[in-house]
């Protein structure tokens, strides 16, 4: 079939026009953790479900800007700002990434015959020009990792353009079917000689182990060489096949709660009925979720003094502990048995409610 009639079947499909972006959150839309500011290391949220990573390669600050290609439907943009500079040393990495769990891509047919393309686009904008690497790296039934590598190249500094990228689909690998991270898209911003000090490898899929150093081209540019440096990125599509389609644009309400699979913020300050054991001194509750967590969450509060005990209160002394999970394998449950320890005081099954502020369950891959 040629690209031109594989095009017209897919517009001509009213079930494939919906769905299709594999992307969550492509538009930018959800930044339910806010903008952040001198991330130095690690891995780091700003618009959910991208994960910005450093390692060596100066400071950054992320945010949800408002800045977007005019015309196009597009109200957010992702914003990377480097605010300290630092040179590239071998083991210096800087990029963006959306992971997949990999039953949401049995789709694409890896380590079959059929194994399908896929194609990557996007809108991006800076004030550096140059080269910058794609990524694909998926995770095999066995536990091992494969990846392929493209390139695009930013023509015109502050300027918005749209990138597609196609790549080849891995008929000799297959893709681990469950809730784990299985299939990652990762944008190189720069990295050091151990990601690109070998033979830059577009053309076949490798296995990760042993060919780390071919995964970025060496003459990718580096955003990191001046705090004038910015990044704007919206508008990602992860789609089967070889064409790029008009970008699949979903609800804020829909966005939200495929975002909240991964990382949820309850009520702030809500109020929960608990039962008390006197031995461990410990109150539990039970925290209803938002929509189903992809897997058990860790659990964190944003303040300073995230609980506080209401009821008799006659002879028991407060705890300022966070919440944690009570039980084990709750990744299907609506309601997530949490625990506070550190209370003095308490009696066996002592009636009372608690107030937890700013609760935050994080189930991100």
């Amino acid at each position: 079939m040629s690209k031109a009639a594989e095009l017209a079947a897919l517009i001509g499909s009213q079930t494939a026009l919906s769905n299709r972006n594999l992307i969550i959150n492509g538009a930018m839309q959800v930044a339910q953790r806010g903008n952040t500011t001198g991330h130095t290391s690690g891995g780091i949220y700003a618009s959910d479900r991208f994960k910005f990573n450093v390692g060596s390669l100066g400071t950054w600050s992320l945010s949800q800007s408002t800045d977007s290609p005019a015309n196009q439907g597009f109200s957010n943009s992702l914003k990377l700002d480097c605010t300290a500079t630092a040179s590239v040393s071998s083991g210096s990495y800087l990029l963006l990434q959306q992971i997949l769990e990999g039953q949401d891509v049995q789709q694409l047919k890896f380590g079959t015959d059929n194994a399908e393309s896929v194609t990557f686009s996007f809108w991006i904008k800076s004030n550096k020009t140059g080269l910058v690497t794609v990524e694909i790296q998926h995770k095999n039934t066995s536990g091992t990792f494969f990846l392929r590598s493209s390139t695009f190249t930013i023509d015109s500094a502050n300027t918005w353009e749209k990138k597609t990228i196609t790549i080849a689909g891995n008929t000799a690998q297959d893709i681990k079917n469950d809730n784990s991270a299985c299939f990652y898209v990762s944008y190189w911003l720069s990295a050091g000689s151990d990601y690109n000090g070998g033979t830059f490898n577009t053309s076949a899929w490798l296995e990760s182990s042993g060919n780390t150093n071919t995964r970025v081209s060496g003459s990718s540019i580096n955003f990191a060489d001046s705090t004038n440096n910015e990044i704007y990125i919206t508008g990602a599509q992860l789609e089967v096949g070889e064409q790029a389609t008009p970008f699949e644009h979903r609800s804020f309400a829909d966005e939200l709660e495929r975002c909240q699979r991964y990382y949820q913020v309850p009520t702030n300050n809500a109020m929960y009925a608990a039962t008390t054991n006197g031995s461990s001194q410990i109150a539990n509750i039970g925290v209803p979720l938002i929509t189903t967590l992809r897997a058990d969450p860790t659990a964190s509060t944003l303040a300073a003094t995230p609980t506080a005990w209401h009821g008799n209160s006659s002879g028991v002394s407060g705890s300022t502990n966070a919440p944690t999970l009570a039980l084990s394998t709750q990744t299907h449950s609506t309601t997530v048995k949490m625990s506070i320890s550190g209370f003095s005081g308490l009696t066996d099954n002592r009636a009372a409610t608690i107030t937890v502020n700013g609760l935050v369950l994080d189930s991100e891959l």
